[in-house]
């Protein structure tokens, strides 16, 4: 751990007027610090250290400004660091300020180090109140909607900083808007290509308004039409019956051979998890089922092979084909369960994941094994 004399001489080098290769020396041996625990818990300690490198954000020397950067994104992926980062240093404002600037070249950093600071609901509520003071959500999603807004930044990350948003009531409310486009706007992104973290961020942000079991009739309805923004990342070639297909979203009917599906399994279980929310009201699932989403999740199960994926599709399927809850039952968000009851749910499910886990383990030992086998008849 450095000593006061070494943080105090370290500070001396993070002015405005030291000598530009005392300063680029001091932010690259500071960015090393930042990587590891040790450092991290030193840097905690001095907010006065991290308050010179916040300001050294706008240094001359884009060297200085990129090592700057990317020690905050270090910084704020640690939860301990949120409260120093958001309350001593104060680098909100400043940072959705310069998100604005469409030349920014750190842009893409920004919205990382937003991305980090907003996961935990606290300094999440946080982010978007000062969000709310400088530019707005409206003003956050018009942003991420415009690809052009920066040309020198992708701004993907901006799709889990508007997931980690949609986890507070507040955020879901501006973004569920009945009188504003702005969940509509969002939808295209569930078939983005170029990015699967802006992709994931969307899904994410979905399934979090979904939530919201009273805009479920709404989401699934022609003002929105959420279903085939869903549905079609899951959908495959495979070939159904003409009865099949016509009972389908138009979207979704007679799909071409070389139809693929989504690649990446934490987002397929996502879009799962967001079909699963839509079905806890009784006009969710009559709709799920008028739309004949079964066909889609029976040949989707055949071809998953991730286990979690392929539970959280069975879930959804015993919804689909199951019948429906008893009378005063209809709405599964509005059962109150009793505490015992909840507790052997939650001992269940963690069963259920300890099952999955060393179902998924067996299943990569054999797959090594096939391989490794594989190449050694390759080396006969």
């Amino acid at each position: 751990m450095l000593s006061e004399t070494d943080a105090a001489e370290l500070l001396s080098f993070l002015t405005s007027t030291a000598h530009p290769q005392v300063k680029g020396q001091t932010t690259e041996y500071l960015l090393g610090l930042s990587g590891n625990r040790d450092g991290i818990c030193f840097l905690r300690s001095r907010p006065d250290l991290l308050a010179a490198l916040f300001a050294l954000t706008r240094d001359p020397s884009l060297a200085v400004v990129k090592d700057c950067y990317f020690i905050f994104i270090n910084l704020s992926a640690d939860e301990t660091l949120h409260k120093v980062l958001v309350e001593d240093v104060n680098v909100l404002p400043v940072l959705f300020q310069t998100l604005l600037d469409p030349e920014n070249p750190f842009s893409d950093q920004i919205c990382s180090i937003l991305s980090n600071l907003s996961r935990h609901r606290k300094t999440c509520r946080t982010v978007f109140q000062v969000l709310q003071e400088e530019l707005g959500l409206g003003g956050l999603v018009e942003i991420f909607c415009n690809e052009g807004f920066n040309p020198k930044a992708t701004l993907h990350y901006l799709g889990p900083l508007l997931a980690n948003l949609s986890q507070l009531p507040e955020a879901r409310s501006l973004l569920l808007d009945t009188d504003r486009c702005v969940i509509q706007r969002l939808l295209p992104f569930t078939k983005y290509q170029s990015s699967h973290i802006r992709r994931g961020g969307v899904i994410g942000t979905l399934r979090n308004c979904c939530f919201n079991h009273a805009q479920h009739d709404w989401l699934l309805g022609d003002s929105v039409d959420i279903l085939p923004f869903l549905l079609l990342p899951l959908a495959g070639p495979e070939e159904l019956t003409d009865e099949e297909n016509d009972g389908l979203p138009v979207d979704l009917q007679y799909l071409p051979d070389d139809k693929k599906r989504e690649e990446d399994p934490d987002i397929r279980k996502m879009l799962l998890e967001t079909l699963l929310l839509l079905t806890a009201t009784k006009s969710g699932r009559l709709m799920l089922k008028s739309k004949n989403v079964y066909p889609i999740m029976r040949e989707f199960h055949r071809w998953e092979r991730d286990v979690h994926v392929r539970a959280a599709c069975e879930k959804l399927i015993q919804v689909l084909i199951g019948d429906e809850p008893e009378r005063g039952m209809e709405n599964l968000m509005e059962v109150e369960i009793p505490s015992d009851v909840e507790e052997k749910l939650k001992e269940a499910a963690d069963k259920e994941m300890e099952e999955l886990e060393r179902e998924k383990e067996r299943e990569e030992e054999i797959s090594q094994e096939e391989e490794k086998n594989h190449t050694q008849e390759e080396e006969r």
